[in-house]
């Protein structure tokens, strides 16, 4: 790529081939099961599609600039996010192995620790503003798995002091940087042995591809994660892959403006007293600003809230009219939900007829405990829309949910 240390122009021209004339600057995807393999495969560089792919190599080279621009790193493409995790989880645990995961981070690293233990590895929960809790849990740990800003909650952690204990103790680290995007936090140059991402979310920013990835600085790191993605087939496709490549282009502009706008929102939400315990990041007063602004060059697109009850926050998301209701977060077009919505028992239920109960069966999520939240939390993705038209939208669904429940 040219010469550059603006996360803008590397954002627009990373992965990219060098210029070649009459030829496209960025190539289209390449849809192949197979390649022309003759004579020893070893060393080739694609050979079978659930191996490698050039429009996966794109990308891969794109995402290690991004994450990390001032020193060389490697990265692995994933079907999605999902994806990403179970192979660095699966990939460098082992029976006997201890893993700390955040006890409020996503509630999918959590379906995936309780099939890590069916395995004989051991799952240790700690908050992610608990640093003491996580240093003490380090103790005989193979891996810390943070994620900062958490989701949905918001809480930060200190990824430099985390990543300074553990590689002092032996133990690697590896952060869920979805929220943030490698514009936002750069976890690797934190200390970071592992950046690990959904780029569902934010990183591609419009809602039409299900992609993961995994970057690293250490090589050897990635070879048990490249080897998970290959043998459970956990690839993505061509076209998604090249459409994640093609919307890196415009994430600063998207993400500058996601964080304004929720940082305006946020404000207009302090100012309402028919809200309690907003979050963001970005705001001084939050708990988690100090950190955040310690190791974060800008604060993201989500906002949360709670609302007094379930029907008072189902009721403000029947008001909305700009913003889409909708589960997910990072993209153009702004969205909310109320996320306690995947770990409670479906709306209906009488007392003796198994309220407060739920199974995996019930809930496509996968309830767990630790992704618990109050029944009216609302969790607000801002998209790039006006500000102006979000404010107004969510102070009309608020009033029109406060004149219902009189």
């Amino acid at each position: 790529m040219p010469d550059a240390t603006g996360d803008a122009t590397r954002a627009a021209h990373a992965g990219l081939p060098a210029a070649e004339p009459f030829r496209p600057p960025m190539p289209g995807p390449v849809m192949s099961a197979y390649f022309h393999l003759p004579g020893d495969p070893t060393g080739a560089p694609y050979a079978y599609g659930r191996e490698t792919n050039p429009t996966w190599t794109a990308l891969e080279t794109a995402v290690a600039e991004l994450e990390s621009p001032g020193e060389p790193a490697h990265a692995a493409v994933f079907a999605s996010g999902m994806a990403a995790v179970a192979a660095v989880l699966f990939g460098h645990l082992r029976p006997g192995d201890t893993v700390v995961v955040p006890s409020d981070g996503y509630h999918g690293v959590h379906q995936l620790g309780d099939r890590l233990g069916e395995f004989g590895v051991t799952v240790r929960q700690v908050a992610t503003a608990d640093t003491e809790g996580q240093l003490a849990a380090l103790a005989d740990a193979r891996l810390l798995w943070l994620e900062t800003p958490a989701n949905p909650g918001l809480d930060t952690c200190d990824i430099r002091a985390l990543a300074d204990a553990a590689r002092e103790r032996g133990v690697l680290v590896a952060v869920d940087n979805t929220l943030p995007t490698p514009l936002g936090q750069r976890p690797l140059e934190l200390g970071a042995d592992l950046s690990v991402a959904s780029g569902t979310k934010g990183f591609s920013g419009h809602g039409d591809v299900l992609l993961g990835y995994v970057a690293t600085r250490d090589a050897a790191l990635l070879g048990p994660v490249r080897t998970w993605r290959s043998c459970v087939g956990a690839v993505p496709g061509p076209m998604e892959t090249w459409l994640a490549h093609r919307g890196m282009a415009t994430l600063p502009l998207r993400l500058e403006r996601q964080s304004a706008n929720a940082l305006a929102i946020a404000r207009r939400l302090l100012e309402r007293g028919d809200v309690a315990d907003v979050r963001y990041p970005g705001l001084p007063g939050d708990p988690g600003h100090a950190v955040a602004a310690a190791q974060m060059s800008a604060f993201g697109g989500v906002v949360s809230f709670t609302l007094p009850d379930r029907a008072h926050a189902e009721r403000f998301l029947a008001a909305l009219r700009v913003i889409g209701e909708a589960t997910s977060f990072g993209g153009v077009r702004s969205m909310a939900e109320r996320r306690a919505r995947w770990t409670e028992p479906p709306a209906g239920p009488t007392p003796g007829d198994g309220a407060g109960e739920v199974s995996a069966a019930d809930d496509p999520a996968g309830a767990h405990p630790a992704a618990q939240v109050p029944p009216g939390f609302i969790r607000l993705s801002v998209g790039i829309e006006d500000a102006a038209d979000l404010i107004a939208d969510v102070d009309r669904a608020l009033d029109e949910t406060a004149r219902s429940a009189d």
